[in-house]
């Protein structure tokens, strides 16, 4: 493996991406309304404000609009030991079987890579699943869920879970899992949380946490868009635990980024290659897949072959390659391969300095403090993310997950 030179990496200070976000300004539930979230609009360095429901309004007609449909699953399941000790299980990503599908698919047994609440407690003894005082979900006794210590580092750890009745693990996860809401709501999950912590549109399992951009949207701004002749497609990246992880390092070339598997259809690639409009991304989510398919596209021109997008390839040369001649390689290597779909996975990081080669407009919410999303933005606006941030600290925008949206129009740097 090639070894990277620290020269390559742009050096940038985390703390010159912090802001003052205080816990009054974090919503911790979402509006009655999805769509009824106030929406700043940022374009030519000017800002305005609408609410949500008005965004087809500032949609170019013909634009190519691309959401991610992945599904949050109830990863969190809680556990008790003989002794009494309760152990906190989040599932992050299938073992055995790997493949997402293949792992919900499961009937007798499967196991996962784990986020280990209490783990010190728990050694080697089989765990059974707690099921609350005075439960009468007789469904949660008759799977008999257990889950057994495979292998531990810290924190993590590989959980092998099996159950009875010939339940698929994802009818096992329903019944006997949480919501994994963000730590950051500093609260238990709510019945709320099950239907709006997730888009409209999700439909293929496999995030822990939700692409919260789309959780705006309901069926009438769909409508809207399509009405504008706004083609609406879809890209599906399981949203990794990651995503909350801060940057602990003051320089972000030391920050690690986690690795998130996402699918794309050759269709959908096709069409993009044919477009020729804007692109409009939802969410930070749909930006990291659209901008990792360029390096997909370079990996199969040079080895013959996709590899996963490591997180400094953009910034380690200068890429001879247009777009087009990457998307039509990927193309080019499905069909020599049999291939509808291709499944990666990404470890991008999109900071200041990144080369957009696809995202024209982004739709995104109002994120941490000194986080790798708040560099997207950066990478996307330039200096005027703060006096985005600004004005919506000073406007009353409620921040993070549950919190307003945001329509960026990309500046070019």
């Amino acid at each position: 493996m090639r070894q990277i030179s620290k020269k390559m990496i742009p050096s940038i200070k985390i703390e010159d991406y912090k802001y003052p976000l205080t816990e009054d300004r974090i919503a911790k539930y979402p509006l009655e309304e999805r769509d009824a979230s106030k929406l700043l609009i940022y374009r030519d360095a000017e800002i305005s404000e609408r609410q949500f429901k008005n965004l087809p309004e500032y949609i170019p007609e013909g634009s190519f609009m691309v959401f991610n449909d992945t599904k949050v699953v109830p990863a969190r399941l809680h556990f008790k030991r003989d002794s009494g000790a309760h152990i906190e299980i989040f599932c992050l990503q299938p073992v055995e079987p790997s493949d997402y599908a293949q792992a919900f698919a499961s009937t007798e047994s499967c196991s996962w890579q784990c986020v280990i609440g209490n783990a010190k407690r728990w050694k080697e003894d089989l765990l059974s699943y707690y099921i609350p005082e005075g439960s009468e979900d007789e469904r949660m006794r008759e799977l008999a869920l257990k889950a057994r210590l495979i292998s531990r580092e810290g924190q993590t750890g590989v959980v092998e879970f099996s159950w009875k009745g010939g339940e698929v693990f994802s009818n096992v996860l329903e019944a006997c899992g949480k919501v994994p809401i963000p730590p950051y709501l500093n609260r238990d999950t709510e019945q709320i949380d099950t239907e709006r912590y997730q888009t409209v549109y999700a439909h293929f399992r496999g995030s822990v946490a939700a692409p919260t951009a789309g959780l705006h949207f309901t069926e009438r701004e769909l409508a809207r868009l399509r009405e504008k002749k706004v083609s609406l497609n879809t890209v599906c990246l399981h949203v990794g635990a990651g995503t909350f992880l801060p940057v602990k390092s003051s320089d972000v070339s030391e920050h690690t980024m986690h690795r998130e598997p996402f699918v794309v259809k050759k269709s959908f690639l096709k069409a993009l290659i044919e477009r020729k409009s804007k692109l409009v991304a939802v969410g930070t989510t749909s930006v990291r897949t659209l901008e990792s398919l360029y390096y997909i596209g370079v990996s199969i021109m040079e080895n013959s072959e996709p590899r996963d997008v490591n997180q400094w390839d953009p910034y380690l040369r200068d890429y001879e390659y247009s777009t087009e001649q990457a998307l039509k390689a990927i193309v080019d290597y499905m069909e020599a391969n049999g291939l509808e779909e291709l499944k990666t996975g990404t470890r991008i990081i999109i900071v200041p300095g990144f080369k957009f080669r696809l995202v024209d407009m982004l739709i995104t919410n109002f994120h941490q403090s000194e986080s790798t999303l708040i560099l997207l933005v950066a990478a996307f606006v330039g200096e005027d993310w703060r006096k985005i941030y600004d004005y919506a600290l000073s406007n009353g925008f409620r921040f993070l997950s549950y919190g307003d949206s945001s329509l960026l129009f990309r500046k070019e740097l």
